[in-house]
C-alpha cells in the first residue's frame, strides 16, 4: 500500500506523466527559478526531489512556487489534499493488452509453404494500398477486404517457413494490416472487433520489436477508448504509446502519439495537459527533416496538428478558438476525402454552436449531412447525431428549424 502523503503522489505522477527523469525535473525546476535565485547543484536537488517524492518532507514556498510554474498548476492543486488519482503505469498498460492479445506463434501446417523476402515485399505494398483506399472509402464498404487482406497475411505467418528477417518483416506487416483493419472496423462501428485487430498488432508489433508501429497501435487503440469507451483509459493508453515511442522514434511518430494524448486529456476536460500536450506535438513536429520513417506516417503534419488543437478547443468549450482554426483548415481541405471533411464540418457546427451562432452553424451542418449522405462511415454518422442535438436547443431560429424538418423528412422517408 501506498502511504505517502497526497502531496508527495502528485509531485511524482506529474512527473512520471511527462515522461521526465528526476534529473530531467531537477534541470526543469533550475530554468524555472532563473534570473530569480540560484538553486543548490544538480546532485543535491535530485536527492530533494527524491526526499519529497517519497513524502519526507515537504517543499519550502519557494520550491512549491517553482513546482507550480514547471506544472502550470495552481497551489492548492498541486499541494492540497485532494486524492491523486492512480493511473496504470505504461509497462502495466503494456502488460495488460499482451495478455490478451491472440497468440501469433509460428506454425508448421499446412504444406510447410516457404515466404521468401518477395512475398513479404508484396504483403507491404497490399497495406500501404489498404491505408491510400481508406482515405477515400468509408469503413463499412473497407471492412471485409481488409480483413481479408489482415487474415491472409497472418494465415502466411503461421503456416510458413521462413528466415528470421523474413519473419520480423511479416510480423511488421501484420502490425501494420492490423492497424489499418483496426481502423476500418472503427469507422464502421465494430468497436469490440477494432480493439482486439489492435491488440493482435500490438502483440506483432513487440514481437518484431517495432516499437514505432508499436506506439502507432497504441495510439490508434487509445483514440477509440477515448471516444466509445472509458475516457480515463484512454488516457492510460495515450501515456503508453508516448513511451513506447521514446524520444528516438522518428519526428512524425512523436508527434502523432502526443497528438493522441492531447486528444485523451481533452474527452476527460484536462484542459492544461491538453494544451501543453499539443505543445509537445508541434514541437516533435518541427523536428521532422526527411529522416527514415515508416510509411504510414505520411498524413501527420501541421494541418492535422491544427485540425486536433480545434477539435480539442471545441472539446473543452473554446469556440473563439476554435472556430477560426477549423475555418482555415477546412478552406484548403482534400475535397475528395469526403468523410474527414465531414467529420471536420461536424466540429465547425459544435463550435459555432457554442459561440453562439446559429446561423452560420445550420449553413454548415447543411453542408455536412450533403457530404455525408452516401458515406458509409459510424464515425460520421454519431457525429451527425451530436450536431443535431447541439442545434435543438437553437430549433426556434427558422435556418435550424428548416435544417431539423429535412433531416426529420429525410430520415422517415429512408425508414419506410
Amino acid at each position: 500500500m501506498d502511504d505517502r502523503p497526497v502531496w508527495a503522489a502528485r509531485l511524482r505522477e506529474n512527473r512520471r506523466r511527462r515522461l521526465w527523469s528526476q534529473r530531467e525535473m531537477a534541470k526543469r525546476l533550475a530554468q524555472a527559478a532563473a534570473g530569480q535565485i540560484t538553486l543548490p547543484g544538480r546532485e543535491s536537488l535530485v536527492r530533494m526531489i527524491r526526499y519529497w517524492e517519497a513524502g519526507n518532507h515537504q517543499p519550502s514556498d519557494l520550491y512549491r512556487v517553482l513546482y507550480c510554474r514547471v506544472f502550470e498548476m495552481d497551489e492548492a492543486d498541486m499541494f492540497g489534499d485532494g486524492q491523486v488519482r492512480r493511473e496504470r503505469a505504461p509497462a502495466k498498460v503494456l502488460e495488460d493488452l499482451l495478455g490478451q492479445a491472440e497468440a501469433l506463434t509460428s506454425q508448421a501446417c499446412c504444406q510447410g509453404r516457404r515466404v521468401g523476402v518477395g512475398t513479404a515485399a508484396d504483403l507491404s505494398a497490399r497495406v500501404h494500398a489498404l491505408r491510400l483506399a481508406d482515405d477515400v472509402i468509408a469503413g463499412k464498404d473497407l471492412i471485409r477486404p481488409a480483413f481479408r487482406e489482415l487474415d491472409a497475411a497472418v494465415r502466411i505467418y503461421r503456416c510458413g517457413t521462413f528466415t528470421e528477417q523474413v519473419g520480423r518483416r511479416l510480423l511488421v506487416t501484420i502490425g501494420e494490416f492490423a492497424q489499418i483493419a483496426g481502423w476500418v472496423a472503427s469507422d464502421a462501428g465494430a468497436h469490440d472487433q477494432a480493439a482486439r485487430t489492435y491488440r493482435l498488432g500490438i502483440s506483432a508489433a513487440h514481437e518484431a520489436g517495432d516499437t514505432t508501429l508499436e506506439s502507432n497501435l497504441l495510439g490508434s487503440l487509445a483514440y477509440q477508448t477515448s471516444n466509445v469507451g472509458d475516457p480515463r483509459e484512454g488516457v492510460e493508453l495515450a501515456h503508453a504509446a508516448l513511451e513506447v515511442a521514446g524520444p528516438r522514434a522518428p519526428a512524425r511518430a512523436r508527434a502523432l502519439a502526443w497528438d493522441r494524448l492531447a486528444w485523451a486529456y481533452a474527452r476527460v476536460g484536462e484542459d492544461q495537459e491538453a494544451m501543453r500536450a499539443l505543445g509537445e506535438a508541434e514541437t516533435a513536429l518541427s523536428g521532422h527533416g526527411g529522416e527514415d520513417e515508416p510509411g504510414y506516417l505520411y498524413w501527420v503534419d501541421a494541418n492535422e496538428l491544427q485540425i486536433m488543437e480545434a477539435r480539442a478547443h471545441t472539446e473543452l468549450h473554446r469556440p473563439l478558438r476554435a472556430v477560426p482554426l477549423l475555418t482555415d483548415v477546412l478552406s484548403r481541405y482534400d475535397a475528395t476525402h469526403t468523410r474527414e471533411l465531414a467529420l471536420y464540418l461536424s466540429w465547425l457546427v459544435v463550435a459555432l454552436a457554442d459561440a453562439n451562432e446559429p446561423e452560420q452553424a445550420a449553413h454548415t451542418a447543411g453542408r455536412l449531412l450533403d457530404l455525408s449522405a452516401d458515406v458509409a462511415s459510424d464515425r460520421t454518422a454519431r457525429r451527425i447525431k451530436v450536431v443535431l442535438g447541439r442545434l435543438k436547443p437553437y430549433r426556434d431560429v427558422p435556418q435550424v428549424r428548416d435544417l431539423l424538418c429535412d433531416h426529420a423528412a429525410i430520415a422517415l422517408l429512408q425508414a419506410g
